[in-house]
């Protein structure tokens, strides 16, 4: 099994760095990317090199405006990295990710069942100052607020509790 595991991260390797260094200025060079990425992410979904790959892409989809791809990539990252041998970076950044578009799109509820494995008391800060703001959207205020004190309680940095102070103090009026 760990010989398989090997060989398959090092075939990965080289088809990433493919997918890395194609110029996806031209046409040419946008069609091989995709099917290195296609053939990554499906062939090699269970190696590093296909999770960072998920990541990138997803992010830079976000990043153009591809809200849609993105959610996508980020989707099938969080599948990829649930439960037991899971990454729980990946996973939760993957989370919030996507919760920050699904927000921003107004999928509201979504955003929230995704941030749900996260947001008991334990979760960091960001990720309770999101939750605040989502509900704060979805105008249940006494619940975003409840989330904003968290943060507040968790985060250390005066700039981060500085505008979660703000966010309360607009409550407030």
């Amino acid at each position: 099994m760990s010989n398989i595991a090997k060989s398959n991260n090092e075939k990965a390797a080289v088809i990433y760095q493919d997918w890395l260094s194609k110029n996806v200025d031209s046409e040419s060079g946008k069609e091989e990317a995709i099917v290195l990425f296609n053939e990554l992410t499906s062939s090699y979904k269970k190696t590093g090199y296909a999770k960072i790959a998920l990541l990138t892409k997803g992010s830079a989809d976000a990043r153009d405006g591809n809200n849609e791809d993105a959610l996508d990539n980020f989707s099938k990252l969080i599948k990829l990295t649930n439960g037991i041998g899971g990454n729980k970076l990946f996973n939760k950044i993957s989370r919030v990710s996507s919760a920050r578009l699904l927000s921003a799109n107004g999928d509201l509820d979504a955003a929230l069942k995704v941030l749900e494995k996260y947001s008991g008391s334990s979760a960091n800060a960001y990720i309770h100052e999101l939750t605040g703001d989502i509900l704060l959207k979805k105008k249940e205020n006494s619940l975003a607020e409840e989330q904003y004190l968290l943060a507040k309680d968790k985060y250390t940095d005066e700039t981060s509790l500085s505008i979660v102070s703000m966010k309360l103090a607009n409550l407030k009026t």
